[in-house]
């Protein structure tokens, strides 16, 4: 029997389909997976991925990656697949033709009608007896891919190509797999992965695929078990959302804990810091790292309690703070964790923010040095930047002049523009100038999450035009309004409430609970009862609301670097 596996990034796949083949082999059958412990079987396979990734080749034309892949595919079929079913072995996939015709079609918009052919070439008319689609949030599934990547220490992998046309690309892609899945029932089984333990999702599966190997038939298509967090008689408002928060992290936290400790990140208030310290004996990095943004006494005197089990993480969560007491950590931190140190002073121009720079730069860092120098325009930082240059340092450099104004960080820019396109746009965050406009305009359509990432604050018709093009196709168009109050922000926040209710949310934070605010996260609470990151989302917001509503009056800052990808 083939079996293949299908599902956006983060639903899940990779993880069941792994256990489907040791469970199988425990039961006796003879498995191959072609894509055992996540990585592709055949070498050629993997060396075309890598090419289908890389997000230096923003040239590269959808219909160019789809044949890549159909060639990836293709090899693996000729190669792992192909073989072990003329062995009389269960093979399974971790992706197969679906997930072109998915991307390609669903996501980049090529007429299906074009590419189904190419697949059956690829295919060679050997297509899955049994596909199996893990279906999840999107939302969910990003939270919990960026959980993962932190959990095994790449948080600072860059964008793929994929990653680079924004959120909206998954959600595409799901409604492309939800479809094909309904048009061809006898072959496509649908798991959802949304809110219960991986054991009973395993269970289920086995349960289904052995039921297939025996020849019993299956009456259903689509696999819902039973949630693990009860559903709530009333609605959930404002006045319970508090209540109801703390009710679903704790059944969060039965099922899967990291997931629940990184779903405090960045939320202030008594109830949150009380709940963090619960988690920091068992998760002390993920605690630390999620206090990003957090600048009141309990966070502070947490990450010193934090600071010998989770230097790194620690570190990186002073991120914004200058003050004196953030000061004194970090030079207790430097020896141990210079890197993130050194990336948690961007914005910091304070004597004891150069002293700890000037340091690294005697203990030959510069390239750590350049990662925290954003929003620097001192000479100190044009000497340190001319020092990456010489040192051919491109990238670092281009992410230095981050919210740096004026024509001097423009001349620079433009002479970093060939050696790392992608850095310099992110550099242009929150800047109006004829370089930023530039480049989004040219880059708009190969990497559009940043280009609107770099709208971030921005209040001028250009912005405004990008928003409102790029919003029905991705979520960034909101986060680039995050904490603004403008009347077009509100707008853009109402329009795309349907197609992002997780990000509407999220845009809100820093701003007061007025009654927009208060409308509009009401209203998505009642229209998604039952979601995970929307009641994440709005209880952030509310309690950020309430946090500064305690507080004397100040210029709110959005601090986006403690954003939960939801």
């Amino acid at each position: 029997m083939f079996i293949d596996f299908e599902g956006i990034d983060g639903s899940g796949k990779t993880t069941l389909s792994n256990l489907l083949a040791a469970k199988l082999k425990r039961l006796g059958y003879r498995v191959a997976h072609a894509r055992e412990g996540g990585e592709l079987q055949a070498p050629a396979a993997r060396r075309i991925r890598e090419l289908t990734r890389d997000s230096r080749l923003l040239e590269m034309s959808p219909r160019t990656e789809f044949f890549l892949n159909l060639a990836r595919d293709a090899q693996q079929l000729d190669e792992v697949v192909a073989p072990a079913l003329s062995r009389g072995e269960v093979c399974i996939t971790d992706r197969y033709l679906y997930s072109h015709l998915a991307l390609s079609g669903g996501g980049r918009g090529l007429p299906m009608d074009e590419l189904r052919p190419a697949c059956e070439l690829a295919s060679q008319g050997l297509w899955p007896d049994l596909v199996i689609l893990v279906d999840v949030d999107p939302d969910l599934a990003r939270l919990r891919k960026r959980l993962g990547k932190l959990q095994s220490k790449r948080a600072s992998d860059g964008d793929s190509r994929k990653g680079l046309v924004g959120a909206g690309l998954a959600v595409r892609v799901r409604e492309s797999f939800l479809e094909m899945a309904r048009k061809d029932p006898q072959r496509w089984l649908i798991l959802e992965n949304n809110d219960v333990p991986l054991r009973v999702l395993e269970q289920r599966l086995v349960d289904a695929v052995v039921a297939r190997l025996e020849g019993r038939e299956q009456q259903v298509q689509r696999i819902v078990p039973a949630p693990a967090r009860p559903r709530h008689a009333s609605p959930t408002t404002l006045q319970n959302l508090e209540e109801r928060f703390f009710q679903t992290l704790d059944t969060v936290e039965q099922r899967e804990p990291a997931l629940a400790v990184w779903m405090l990140s960045g939320i202030p208030g008594l109830a949150a810091h009380q709940q963090r310290l619960a988690f920091a004996e068992r998760f002390p990095g993920l605690t630390a790292r999620g206090m990003v943004g957090l600048d009141d006494v309990p966070a502070m005197d947490l990450r010193e309690l934090l600071s010998d089990l989770a230097p790194a993480e620690v570190a990186f969560s002073l991120t914004g703070r200058t003050d004196s007491r953030a000061a004194m950590l970090r030079q207790r931190l430097y020896a141990r964790a210079p890197t993130e140190v050194l990336a948690s002073l961007k914005q910091d121009g304070s004597a004891p923010a150069w002293a700890l720079r000037e340091r690294a730069m005697r203990d030959g860092r510069l390239a750590d040095v350049l990662a925290g120098l954003a929003g620097q325009d001192c000479e100190e930082s044009w000497v340190v930047r001319e020092a990456g240059m010489q040192r051919k340092l491109f990238a670092e450099v281009a992410r230095s002049l981050t919210c740096v104004p004026g024509a001097r960080a423009d001349a620079l820019r433009e002479v970093l523009l060939p050696h790392d396109r992608l850095a310099v746009l992110r550099s242009t965050q929150g800047l109006d100038t004829p370089v930023a406009r530039g480049l989004r305009e040219s880059l708009a359509g190969k990497a559009l999450k940043l280009v609107l990432r770099s709208l971030t604050g921005l209040d001028t018709e250009e912005a405004w035009a990008l928003r409102e093009r790029g919003a029905p196709q991705t979520k960034e168009a909101l986060d680039s309004v995050d904490g603004m109050a403008a009347s077009r922000a509100w707008k853009l926040r109402v329009d795309h409430l349907g197609r992002w209710p997780t990000t509407a949310l999220s845009s809100l934070k820093g701003l007061p609970m007025g009654p927009h605010a208060q409308a509009l996260v009401e209203r998505v609470l009642a229209e998604h009862p039952d979601r995970l990151p929307v009641l994440r989302n709005a209880y952030a917001v509310a309690a950020t609301a309430r946090t500064l509503s305690q507080q004397p009056a100040r210029t709110p800052r959005v601090d986006t670097s403690s954003r939960v990808e939801a």
